[in-house]
């Protein structure tokens, strides 16, 4: 679709068609399952029940109410004959079961068993009608619901009565969305833009002195500290004479001239001695974190434990040896290879975002409302979040109005909606779908990076299904992206490392 609006690192999130895999693309949550008792039996008339499989239903009368774009509404009829009908036959089979005091197995008369559990009964055959009458009438129409349907139905006591009592016809309207039919893209015409890098040996050059650095050892010194030393300290945070959480610590590390501390706590450090004791000042930034910090002056007690003196180790083969490899020439081929597989990734990225691009200006469609509107409340929702914890405010300090992000984050919502919709079909349309082994490999990874925590985690997926599609959502992408890139025409363009990482306004 041509519409303004970005996606981060145009990677789109399949949000709207969850279990692309299998095909589906009917998305809804499950409704709570109603009780099937009779104190249920009103609020079964008042609940919009799950779209789930079930036997076809013939006997049903659907008039259809409402068409209008992707809007649709029905009336549904059950007549009563036939919820009378399906109560006789389910007491009927109740008569041969069950068991009540003063009477046989086998001997309760229906009509006992219509005035004990007649109502219960009822309640479970219309859930079951609902059900299965408003899935008929979808399959009949040859119709996607693009969300989950909602299902009204009379609150008038009286109806309600009759219809327990199958003296009255259940009838319902059902008011859905559908999903768009639309033609795709000629894929074979579009043009899509590779990003490329190449390595130079003064990258690789800095990827072995970063190995270098981080294999820098340190020996305790008697002279003034200086740059590049590293000291062991202890101190204490005060902030108008009152200590401050994480204000404090024993046997911390500060490199000299690294500036990993807060502007001027180095400063005061220079010359110091292992033994001394002194009182040095530091400058929290104005956009510190910690709002109670930001743009304060602290004094910190310092205790310097150590002064170490660097000692770099000379590149050469004995170095590469000490870090895993047979000679330097294998170091830095190691480097490279980390380098190339670094870029390759950033140019994944990039090129995902061009087909996304690509397949969102070539495509023009009716969006269904409810799937727009569920994803902006998603992504609303992150990004209140976020300004929560940025202490930040519409219309302040730079900020656009609400108006204007609420503008915005909906262009964007309508992007991912179209894009999930296409991507879906062209998964289904070309058969690619995620099989049970790859989602588990995923799952498996996904475990991996909380050890200690996995039987939680195991259990948490194992708990909620709708996670476990948010794992296959990102693995049909990138079959969908691989089977795009078959098809379309990709031109390489050859890019300084800097052009290739920079990220762009709209992938943020």
């Amino acid at each position: 679709m041509n519409r303004s609006g970005s996606v981060r690192a145009g990677v789109v999130e399949l949000v709207d068609t969850p279990d692309l895999g299998s095909g589906g693309l009917c998305r809804g949550g499950s409704s709570p399952s109603t009780r099937t008792n009779i104190n249920s039996a009103r609020k079964v008339l008042k609940t919009a029940f799950s779209n789930r499989p079930f036997t076809v239903k013939k006997n049903m009368q659907v008039t259809e109410k409402l068409s209008k774009g992707l809007k649709r509404e029905l009336e549904i009829i059950v007549t009563a004959k036939d919820l009378a009908t399906k109560l006789a036959d389910q007491l009927e089979e109740m008569k041969g079961r069950v068991q009540l005091k003063g009477f046989r197995q086998g001997k309760v008369p229906v009509a006992h068993l219509r005035k004990l559990y007649g109502k219960s009964v009822m309640s479970d055959i219309i859930q079951n009608e609902v059900t299965q009458s408003s899935d008929k009438a979808l399959k009949d129409r040859k119709e996607r619901p693009a969300f989950q349907p909602q299902i009204k139905m009379t609150e008038d006591e009286k109806e309600i009565e009759q219809i327990l009592e199958g003296q009255m016809d259940l009838a319902y309207m059902m008011a859905y969305e559908i999903l768009p039919d639309f033609e795709m893209a000629d894929f074979a015409k579009m043009k899509v833009e590779k990003l490329v890098a190449e390595v130079s040996a003064d990258e690789i050059d800095k990827g072995v002195d970063e190995i270098v650095e981080n294999s820098i050892s340190f020996k305790a010194v008697e002279r003034g500290a200086r740059d590049g030393d590293r000291l062991t300290l202890d101190f204490v945070g005060k902030l108008d004479g009152e200590t401050f959480e994480g204000g404090t610590a024993e046997g911390a590390f500060l490199v000299l001239g690294k500036k990993s501390f807060i502007d001027g706590f180095e400063d005061g450090l220079m010359g110091a001695k292992a033994g001394d004791d002194l009182t040095v000042e530091g400058n929290f930034p104005d956009d510190y974190n910690a709002e109670h910090l930001a743009g304060k002056t602290a004094q910190f007690d310092v205790s310097v434990k150590e002064v170490g003196e660097a000692t770099k180790p000379e590149v050469n083969d004995d170095f590469a040896k000490t870090v895993g490899f047979e000679d330097l020439g294998a170091l830095r081929d190691a480097v490279e290879g980390g380098i190339k597989q670094e870029q390759e990734g950033y140019g994944r990225d990039k090129i995902k975002k061009n087909i996304m691009d690509a397949l969102d200006e070539a495509h023009d469609f009716d969006l269904p409302p409810s799937l727009v509107d569920n994803e902006f409340s998603g992504i609303w929702e992150q990004v209140t979040h976020k300004m929560g914890d940025d202490s930040k405010n519409f219309g302040e300090d730079g900020e656009p109005t609400e108006d204007e992000a609420r503008a915005k984050y909906q262009k964007i919502a309508e992007r991912r909606v179209c894009l999930g919709l296409v991507l879906s079909q062209i998964a289904e349309k070309n058969e690619i779908k995620i099989s049970d082994e790859e989602v588990s490999t995923a799952l498996g990874e996904r475990i991996r990076q909380f050890p200690g925590q996995e039987q939680q985690v195991i259990e948490f997926y194992q708990k909620n299904p709708s996670a476990v599609a948010e794992i296959r959502a990102p693995l049909l992408e990138e079959k969908v992206v691989d089977f795009l890139l078959e098809l379309m025409q990709v031109e390489e363009k050859t890019v300084s490392r800097e052009e290739l990482l920079a990220i762009d306004e709209d992938e943020e």
